[in-house]
């Protein structure tokens, strides 16, 4: 028997239009483009997440509830995908996704010549993180023909070379009619599950924040806000106290540099998906009910926040000193970076505008338009404005 909570997020990233979606779904059985905005631009806006459980039928794995006999399947593995937006508008969302995904998903038609323009920097977000456990979908092949699907899998296994995930799986499927997708999901099952820290402070990225109040609803019937997100070490248990930060702006004088407060919550309940949990550690997309007022986490108010223990967590910071890499683009000029020069800061799952106020040798120094806190081990893209495009121009860490 698996787990109640997913085990391990599994990040689905590719070009715009390549079928991450539609294989997100087979694998699924859910569509995760239920933002309102999403649904009407027909195209992922926000992170998409869908659970779903790998199960066995002989040698067969699957995610029905019955195997071909009607029996259930022997289960293996609880997983959780998140759906990244793939066009190039959107790849701070894309960012912001990466630095909660324990493997990847990468998703590739046959369709379109490799690599596309996201392609590439979806690629280029993989090495910068290091993430080697991937899986490669390789989509529309019964679109093209025998002999073009054949061309786009060398292209595909050129295009990967030298790359931290050259030697990963490339799986041929057609995901609108569930061919192949036993093979991604044999393919998941062999990368085995990633290690976990469960002793250390606990820490957990927010993603998503709703408030699950009806309109009308009575003062007397309101459940608190809801923050949902991935753990991404420690343990968090019904009946914690809880800190959020940086919190909410507390700014009276609007001419001032804005003031947070962190929130001091408790946890009311822990869920994965319709799974009641008394505990939850690290893996999987979880939601913490809380009592805090639900004004505060409606339409996404608290992504890109992080939530530990009381005390436990770094402090908010309103400038960052990062020891900057930058990414070797054929397609970006190279040129320095100039006083206030605007940048996109993929923080944690949050995006961030920034100001550069100065750099020295490697290090870039950035004021941050509204604080942030910032776990010291983990990876800040930058995105730099180009030709009026945001462009992923390289990594940093706090210095």
């Amino acid at each position: 028997m698996t787990s109640k909570q997913s085990e391990q997020n599994i990040g689905t990233l590719g070009h715009v239009d390549h079928g991450k979606t539609t294989l997100t779904a087979a694998i699924t059985h859910e569509w995760t483009d239920r933002h309102s905005e999403s649904v009407k631009r027909s195209m992922t806006i926000k992170l998409g997440y869908a659970d779903a459980v790998i199960g066995k039928c002989g040698s067969d794995y699957t995610t029905e509830t019955k195997c071909g006999d009607g029996r259930p399947p022997e289960q293996v593995m609880k997983i959780s995908l998140l759906d990244a937006p793939g066009h190039e508008t959107l790849m701070a969302t894309a960012i912001a996704g990466s630095n909660i995904i324990d493997s990847v998903l990468f998703v590739i038609s046959s369709a379109e010549p490799v690599p596309m323009a996201q392609t590439k920097e979806h690629l280029m977000i993989i090495n910068a993180l290091g993430i080697k456990r991937a899986v490669v979908a390789q989509t529309k092949i019964d679109i093209v023909g025998k002999e073009q699907a054949k061309k786009s899998y060398a292209q595909i296994k050129q295009f990967l070379k030298g790359s931290v995930i050259e030697n990963a799986p490339i799986v041929p499927v057609m995901a609108n009619k569930n061919i192949n997708v036993d093979a991604i999901l044999d393919e998941i099952v062999k990368m085995g599950l990633p290690k976990r820290d469960t002793a250390s402070d606990p820490l957990m990225y927010v993603a998503r924040s709703f408030d699950v109040n009806r309109p009308g609803t009575k003062i007397k019937d309101l459940i608190g806000g809801v923050v949902g997100g991935s753990i991404v070490r420690g343990t968090f248990k019904v009946g914690d106290e809880i800190e959020i930060r940086p919190g909410i702006n507390v700014s009276k004088d609007k001419t001032k540099r804005d003031v947070y407060e962190p929130i001091i919550t408790r946890i009311e309940s822990l869920s994965a998906g319709v799974e009641k949990l008394q505990s939850a550690i690290a893996g999987g997309l979880i939601a913490i009910g809380t009592d805090m007022d639900p004004a505060m986490t409606k339409a996404d108010g608290l992504v890109g926040q992080v939530i530990g223990h009381v005390g436990k967590l770094p402090p908010a910071v309103s400038t960052v000193n990062l020891a900057y890499s930058s990414l070797n683009r054929e397609d970006l000029p190279k040129q320095g970076f100039k006083p206030n020069e605007p940048l996109i800061l993929g923080i944690g799952t949050g995006t961030m505008i920034g100001f550069v106020k100065g750099t020295k040798k490697n290090t870039l120094s950035v004021d941050l338009k509204h604080p942030a806190c910032i776990d010291r081990s983990g990876k800040i893209s930058v995105l730099r404005n180009f030709s009026q495009r945001w462009k992923l121009s390289g990594f940093g860490t706090i210095a």
